[in-house]
């Protein structure tokens, strides 16, 4: 498989983002889409075609974080680690592992004694699995640009490792295999995770991280950013490309699905709660549900506002399933008729309408001729493939 190159965008008319929220096993909803996307362009460009050819920007939080990795680390032939359809069978191997459920009586204990005592799972299997499967691969050498973010717990503030920041702040280039476990590191399920890592003149900084969806669930703004603060600096790779003009964005943004058609809490209930039943509520973690829902909306909320500000909603696509019940809703529920429903979930997915926040009300409403979310994606990768193939025919002029 030969070495692809990919152009900067100022060879081309607009800058592209995927981003991939967290979830846990939930990360295999966003798996099938991406397996989809990637086919769709494999029927246009060979079946060498991989996801980070196309993407600017590939961001991801915990699970999504993760997926990031496998799409842009590079393998030894300098392309990306795993193919899009590679992503799905990884979780279906591996979540019985990483998230081992327990059977009996001690089953019935695990969630009160993980609540008393530590972490519900000790990571030690997702940490060798990461560290296998990424190795010394760092931040800077991945195939295209990523932003990972993580929450520090001891300065309490959000670190994004992103890769334009790697190539400024060295400390922040830090081993992929890290990155991954700290963005994974979910409150009450894994366990924190502490590395130091040296910048270019030998400083050893240290970081003490937690999930990054403590932070940023959904990361498309924080890709966003990290994009708008490069064309602020006067980024050559950007061309004339202005920042926020959203015609000049095109961005695919992949949940995890959530449970909020059945209502499992409210206000009269939760008036009585104290610590524990935050953490700890009929097999459910409340506080961490808040974190990741809210952090999840009110990004696509800013989105939505920004790209029907601009008359470019057509330009972002946001996939998600709010209709989830029971196991299906869980980030670590790894039985194998999960895995395999969450999967089918995927397809199903793909199968309803387009939907878009209505800015009056906050709800997901069809939009109108839009179709599926297979269309809008079989769509968009045709987007993508002439952007791609464009950037390459300009640069080819412009090096005559």
């Amino acid at each position: 498989m030969a070495t692809v190159i990919r152009q900067p965008p100022k060879h081309g008319n607009m800058i592209t983002i995927l981003s991939v929220d967290g979830g846990g096993i939930r990360g295999i909803i966003p798996a099938v889409l991406i397996e989809y996307l990637e086919s769709e362009l494999q029927e246009l460009d060979g079946k060498d075609a991989r996801i980070a050819d196309y993407f600017d920007m590939i961001s991801g939080t915990s699970t999504g974080g993760l997926i990031t990795a496998m799409l842009t680390a590079p393998n030894k032939n300098n392309r990306p680690l795993y193919a899009g359809n590679e992503i799905v069978p990884f979780y279906l191997q591996h979540c019985p592992k990483i998230f081992p459920q327990s059977n009996g009586l001690f089953g019935l204990l695990d969630p009160v004694r993980g609540v008393a005592i530590g972490p519900k799972y000790n990571g030690k299997y997702l940490h060798d699995t990461v560290r296998n499967i990424l190795g010394t691969t760092r931040l800077h050498e991945t195939l295209t640009n990523v932003v990972i973010p993580t929450f520090d717990i001891k300065k309490l503030q959000p670190v994004i490792f992103s890769s334009y920041q790697a190539k400024t702040i060295t400390a922040l280039d830090a081993r992929l295999s890290d990155i991954c476990i700290a963005t994974s590191a979910a409150p009450t399920y894994l366990p924190s995770h502490y590395f130091t890592n040296q910048d270019k003149d030998g400083t050893t900084a240290e970081f003490d991280l937690i999930d990054g969806g403590m932070a940023a669930n959904n990361p498309s703004l924080a890709a966003f950013s990290e994009i708008t603060k490069q064309i602020s600096k006067g980024n050559p790779d950007f061309g004339s490309i202005r920042p926020l003009d959203c015609s000049r964005f095109l961005l695919i943004t992949l949940g995890t699905g959530s449970n909020k058609t059945e209502q499992k809490y409210n206000a009269k209930m939760s008036a009585q709660w104290g610590t524990v039943n935050w953490i700890f509520f009929n097999g459910s973690t409340p506080i961490i549900d808040v974190f990741s829902e809210a952090s999840a909306d009110m990004v696509d909320y800013h989105n939505s506002v920004l790209f029907q500000a601009f008359d470019s909603q057509h330009n972002y696509l946001r996939i998600d399933d709010d209709t989830l019940k029971g196991t299906l809703a869980s980030v670590d529920i790894a039985t194998k008729d999960n895995l395999n429903n969450l999967v089918k979930t995927g397809n199903e997915l793909l199968n309803k309408p387009v939907v878009r926040m209505n800015l009056a009300t906050g709800l997901y409403e069809p939009v109108p001729g839009a179709g599926t979310n297979a269309h809008a994606l079989k769509r968009l990768a045709k987007v993508l493939s002439d952007e791609k193939k464009l950037r390459e025919a300009n640069a080819k002029a412009a090096s005559n």
